[in-house]
C-alpha cells in the first residue's frame, strides 16, 4: 500500500523535473550546454553537502557502482539534455521523458534475464509506439522546430536513465539515498568540470537565468534525485519511475505558457499514448508484485 510519504516521493519529483526543462532553456540563454550541466551539478552537490548525513560512509563494494551511478544518472544524461534543447523545445524534451518508465521496465527485464509478461509487453509496445509518434515531427512528419539530432540525444539520455534507476535501488537500500546521491553527484561534478567550468566563467548572467539555474541545481538535481532514489528503495524501480508521468504535462504547460514554444499535435498525441503504455507497464508490475506476495504467503 502506498502511503502519504510514498505519494509525495512520487509526485513532487515529477513536478520538479517537468519544470527543469524550462530552467535548462533559460540557462542556455546565459551559457553553453556544458556550463548548464556543470552548474546544476555543482549547486546540487553543494545543496546536499549541507546535510551531515550525506557524508555517512557507504559499503566499500558499492563505491564503484555509486561512481557509475554518477555517470549514467547524472554526468551523461544531464549533458545530453542541454545539447538537445539547442535543437528541440523544452516542452518536447519533457514530453519525451515520459518514456522513462518504459526504459526502466525494459532494463529491469534484461537484468532479471526473463521475458516480460503479457501485460508488460503490451504496455511496452504501446508506450514505445507513443514515443515514436512524439519523435516523428523531428524527422519531418508534422510541423515542428525539432531535429533528429535533438531527439536522438534525448533518447540516449532516457536509455541511460533506464539503467540508472535500476542501479539506484539496491544502492539506496544498502546505504541510504543521501550518501549515495551525494557521492554520485561529486563524481559527476569531477567528470563535467573540464568543459563546464570554463563555460560558467564565460557566462553572461541575467537574474532570470541565475534564478533558473539555482532552482535547477537545488531542486532538479539534488532534492528530486534524493526523493526518487528514496522512492526506488521503498516501492521499487518501476513504481518510482512513474513520477515521470507528470513531466510531459508540466513541461508542455510551462514551455507553451512561458516560452511560447510550438509543439506539433502529433507529439502531443504521442505523449498521451506513451503515458498510457507506461501506466499499463506499471499496472502489470503492481499485479506481479501482489501475486508474488500471495505466493510467498501461501508457501509459509
Amino acid at each position: 500500500m502506498t502511503g502519504a510519504v510514498d505519494w509525495a516521493l512520487l509526485i513532487l519529483p515529477g513536478v520538479i523535473w517537468g519544470a527543469s526543462f524550462l530552467f535548462i532553456a533559460e540557462g542556455l540563454e546565459a551559457m553553453g550546454p556544458n556550463g548548464v550541466t556543470f552548474f546544476r551539478i555543482l549547486i546540487g552537490f553543494v545543496t546536499l553537502s549541507m546535510a551531515p548525513a550525506a557524508r555517512r560512509p557507504i559499503r566499500r563494494d558499492d563505491r564503484f557502482k555509486t561512481a557509475m551511478l554518477g555517470v549514467v544518472w547524472m554526468a551523461f544524461p544531464l549533458t545530453m539534455f542541454p545539447f538537445a534543447e539547442q535543437h528541440v523545445s523544452s516542452a518536447l524534451t519533457g514530453m519525451l521523458n515520459g518514456a522513462t518508465p518504459l526504459f526502466a521496465a525494459a532494463v529491469a527485464g534484461i537484468l532479471a534475464q526473463k521475458l516480460p509478461d503479457a501485460g508488460t509487453a503490451v504496455g511496452l509496445a504501446i508506450g514505445f509506439g507513443g514515443a515514436v509518434l512524439m519523435a516523428l515531427p523531428g524527422f519531418g512528419v508534422g510541423a515542428t522546430t525539432s531535429s533528429p539530432l535533438g531527439v536522438g540525444l534525448i533518447i540516449a539520455a532516457l536509455m541511460s536513465y533506464g539503467v540508472a534507476i535500476n542501479l539506484a535501488r539496491p544502492l539506496q537500500q544498502r546505504n541510504g539515498a543521501l550518501p549515495v546521491i551525494w557521492r554520485a553527484l561529486g563524481f559527476a561534478l569531477i567528470l563535467t568540470a573540464p568543459f563546464g567550468l570554463p563555460a560558467v566563467i564565460a557566462a553572461h548572467w541575467t537574474a532570470r537565468a541565475l534564478l533558473s539555474m539555482l532552482a535547477l541545481g537545488a531542486f532538479g538535481t539534488a532534492i528530486a534525485y534524493l526523493m526518487v532514489t528514496t522512492a526506488a528503495g521503498r516501492v521499487g524501480a518501476t513504481r518510482a519511475s512513474a513520477t515521470t508521468f507528470l513531466m510531459p504535462g508540466v513541461s508542455l504547460l510551462l514551455g507553451v505558457a512561458i516560452r511560447n514554444e510550438a509543439v506539433a499535435t502529433l507529439s502531443v498525441i504521442g505523449a498521451v499514448v506513451c503515458l498510457a503504455g507506461a501506466w499499463l507497464v506499471r499496472r502489470a508490475s503492481l499485479r506481479a508484485t501482489a501475486a508474488a506476495a500471495v505466493t510467498v504467503t501461501q508457501s509459509r
